[in-house]
């Protein structure tokens, strides 16, 4: 319930955020391959199949290269935050990422792919999947808020809502 709240709460917040900085903002032509680098705070949930659930804050570095307007490889490095013994060590990911242009300044997207994520020594690995939206709010600088699913159909699902900062180069 937790990550529901937060999720339609930054959602809320990102596209308000864009009514103001859709009018501040001139569009400026993209070059291809381009790289980009982000930060975000990731609030993130365990769900063991067996047990309570526990939930957090840690820090994620996410990294990649779009190749157009439609298609990007990206990579996320997270770690930070315990909750009653279950505590967050790594996570580590690649993703394909499926973009779709919903205004000039203002990006939805799809990921899928594969992590490995440990929590208190215990590694689990698999497909991943999650989805997300940004906003530009300067020439190479934009704002998003993205849901994952790390790892599902293991010992416990792995959730985790983030929120952060891109810069592209």
């Amino acid at each position: 319930m937790k990550m529901t709240v937060l999720s339609l709460t930054s959602a809320a917040l990102l596209v308000g955020a864009g009514a103001f900085a859709a009018s501040a903002q001139a569009q400026q032509p993209f070059q291809y391959p381009q790289g980009y680098v982000g930060g975000d705070a990731m609030f993130w949930s365990l769900d063991p199949d067996r047990g309570s659930s526990r939930d957090d804050v840690g820090l994620r570095v996410r990294g990649g290269a779009q190749f157009n307007d439609y298609f990007a490889l990206e990579g996320h490095l997270g770690t930070g935050g315990s909750d009653g013994g279950a505590e967050l060590d790594y996570l580590a990911g690649a993703y394909a990422k499926g973009i779709i242009p919903v205004a000039p300044e203002v990006r939805l997207y799809g990921l899928a792919g594969f992590s490995e994520v440990e929590i208190s020594d215990d590694r689990e690995s698999g497909f991943s999947y999650g989805a997300g939206a940004e906003m530009d709010v300067a020439p190479n600088l934009s704002v998003g808020a993205d849901y994952m699913r790390y790892l599902d159909k293991s010992a416990y699902t792995f959730d985790a809502a983030s929120v952060g900062l891109r810069y592209r180069f």
